[in-house]
């Protein structure tokens, strides 16, 4: 077998990308040294869909456009244009490549300006996908509370509290009570107990002597030291 000058160990590079890579990397082509062509398969790739490309601008009378060589790993954001790792494009499993068309910065400017178009901005959206109710919905229902959190009070809350079993909008609350019953899970059994275990464990002042008080717990009694 004839060894070109492009060739060592087994080896060929490839006259577009410059890349020394394996012989299996090339297409068969029994004309060429080793029977493998002189450009690798994605290269030649691109070179085959350029030729088809200026082939067919000349049957229609237009220009060609002249394509750009993307790495492998790499992939070419339609918006902005740059080519980019894989890793900086969504995932995307209707994709042919398992990834976005555009790369996480466009892909997230154009989800933003989707949701100002057709819901009026991302706080709508975000209130209408998961709860099933607008800002003027919301508006309203924080209005009949008087503007404060439906638990603690705590004024101006912005969080939506839901049945998770059913759905069903309750309440406005602030973070820290939408959190905890988030925490208990809804469970009003558990949130009984809880309550009653305050009401046990609670610390009381209890006069020992005048002007001396002691703090003591109904349910927890005082456990004397060792040097006691």
């Amino acid at each position: 077998m004839a060894i070109g000058s492009r060739d060592r160990d087994g080896q060929r590079q490839c006259r577009d990308c410059g890349e020394w890579k394996a012989l299996e990397d090339f297409h068969s082509n029994p004309r060429r040294p080793g029977g493998r062509g002189s450009y690798c398969k994605p290269c030649f790739n691109e070179r085959a869909k350029a030729s088809y490309a200026r082939r067919i601008a000349a049957k229609e009378g237009r220009a060609v456009r002249q394509g750009m060589y993307v790495p492998d790993g790499h992939k070419k954001c339609v918006d902005c244009g740059e080519i980019k790792p894989l890793a900086e494009f969504p995932r995307n499993r209707s994709d042919t490549t398992g990834y976005a068309t555009y790369c996480k910065p466009c892909h997230n400017t154009h989800g933003r300006e989707s949701k100002t178009r057709l819901h009026g901005g991302s706080r709508e959206y975000h209130l209408r996908r998961r709860y099933g109710i607008g800002q003027a919905e919301f508006d309203a229902l924080l209005a009949e509370q008087g503007g404060v959190c439906a638990i603690c009070g705590a004024p101006d809350p912005e969080h939506v509290d839901h049945d998770h079993l059913f759905g069903n909008v309750r309440g406005i609350l602030c973070f820290n009570c939408n959190g905890g019953l988030g925490q208990f899970k809804d469970d009003r059994q558990n949130l009984a107990r809880a309550i009653e275990y305050l009401k046990e464990t609670a610390w009381q002042r209890v006069l020992v002597h005048p002007g001396v008080y002691q703090l003591v717990s109904p349910r927890r009694e005082r456990r004397l030291s060792r040097t006691s």
